[in-house]
C-alpha cells in the first residue's frame, strides 16, 4: 500500500516538474558570429542567423549620391577603426540607392585592413524595434563591431515602437554599446507622419512638448543624409555604369534612347529603375546579372 502512494507522489511530482518547465522560457539559441559578416536578427527566437551571400551591389555602381557616400563611408571607417561614430539615419526620395549605401559601405570596409574587430551587418526588421534591448545585450560583450540596420524605418499611429528605439540609441543606464552603431534608411525625415505629428499640436495640453516628444526621434540619429531625386544626366550616369559593369554597353546611343523612354513610362529616374532598366535590357540580350 505505501508502495502504491510512493509511485502515486513520485508520478504527480514529475507531471509538476514537467509543467513548470514548460513554463520556463526558452534559452537563446547560441550565436555563432564567424558564420558570417551579414546576420538577419530574429527576435521571436533571440537568434542571428547567418547570410551566407548578402544582396549587394559594388559601391562604384552607386551614383548620383557621391557626397552622401563619402559621408557615410568616412562615419563607419572611423567605427571600424574604434573611434568615436554617429548613428545615421538615411532620408528621402524612394529608391535612390539609402539601403544600397548601407550594404555596399559595411562590405568595402570589412575588408579594409587594420580593423580594431571584425565589422558585421546585423538586419533588424521594422516590426521587431522592441527586441532592441535584447539584442544590445547579447552584442555588448562580442569582441567585434556591429552595424545594426533597419531598412525602411517609420512609425504609424498609436505605434509606441519609437519609445524602445529612443532608449536604445540613448537612453538607459547602460546606454548604447560602444560596439553597436544604427543605421536606418526611411522616406521621412521624423520617421513619423505629419498628420500624426499635427494631430500631437492640436490635441496636447502643451502643444510644443507633445511634437518635441514626436521629432526628438530623429534628433538620437548624429547624422542626417538626405536622398534627393537624381536628375536626367545623373540618371544616364547610372545607366552607364551598370552597363559597362555587365557588359551591355555596345550601343550607347541607342541605350540611351531606350533609357529615357524607359524612364518615362515609369514617370521616375531613379537608382532603382536604372536598374529595373538594365534588369530588363540583360533578359532581352540573353545575359543574366
Amino acid at each position: 500500500m505505501q508502495d502504491e502512494i510512493a509511485r502515486q507522489i513520485l508520478a504527480e511530482l514529475a507531471r509538476l516538474s514537467k509543467a513548470v518547465e514548460s513554463l520556463a522560457p526558452t534559452p537563446p539559441a547560441s550565436q555563432d558570429f564567424d558564420a558570417a559578416e551579414c546576420f538577419v536578427w530574429d527576435a521571436e527566437a533571440l537568434h542571428l542567423a547567418p547570410v551566407k551571400k548578402p544582396n549587394r551591389i559594388d559601391i562604384a555602381l552607386i551614383k548620383g549620391v557621391d557626397h552622401v557616400r563619402d559621408i557615410l563611408v568616412d562615419n563607419t571607417r572611423r567605427f571600424a577603426l574604434g573611434h568615436a561614430a554617429n548613428n545615421v539615419l538615411l532620408w528621402g526620395a524612394r529608391g535612390m540607392g539609402k539601403s544600397s549605401l548601407v550594404k555596399s559601405v559595411h562590405a568595402t570596409l570589412s575588408a579594409e585592413a587594420g580593423l580594431v574587430a571584425p565589422l558585421k551587418l546585423v538586419e533588424i526588421h521594422r516590426e521587431d524595434i522592441n527586441s532592441l534591448p535584447a539584442l544590445m545585450s547579447i552584442l555588448r560583450p562580442v569582441p567585434a563591431r556591429f552595424i545594426l540596420f533597419c531598412d525602411d524605418l517609420s512609425f504609424d499611429h498609436d505605434d509606441t515602437a519609437y519609445k524602445s528605439l529612443k532608449a536604445a540609441l540613448d537612453g538607459g543606464i547602460e546606454g548604447r554599446p560602444d560596439n553597436v552603431l544604427l543605421y536606418a534608411t526611411s522616406n521621412r525625415r521624423h520617421l513619423l507622419p505629419r498628420d500624426m505629428i499635427e494631430n500631437e499640436r492640436s490635441t496636447a495640453i502643451n502643444p510644443s512638448e507633445a511634437v518635441e516628444e514626436k521629432v526628438s526621434l530623429s534628433d538620437r540619429f548624429g547624422l542626417w543624409l538626405g536622398f534627393h531625386k537624381c536628375s536626367q544626366d545623373e540618371y544616364l550616369d547610372m545607366i552607364s555604369g551598370y552597363a559597362a559593369h555587365y557588359g551591355l554597353d555596345d550601343q550607347p546611343d541607342n541605350l540611351r534612347a531606350e533609357a529615357l523612354e524607359w524612364s518615362t513610362t515609369r514617370g521616375a529616374r531613379s537608382g532603382r529603375v536604372a536598374w529595373q532598366f538594365i534588369q530588363d535590357l540583360a533578359g532581352r540580350s540573353g545575359k543574366t546579372l
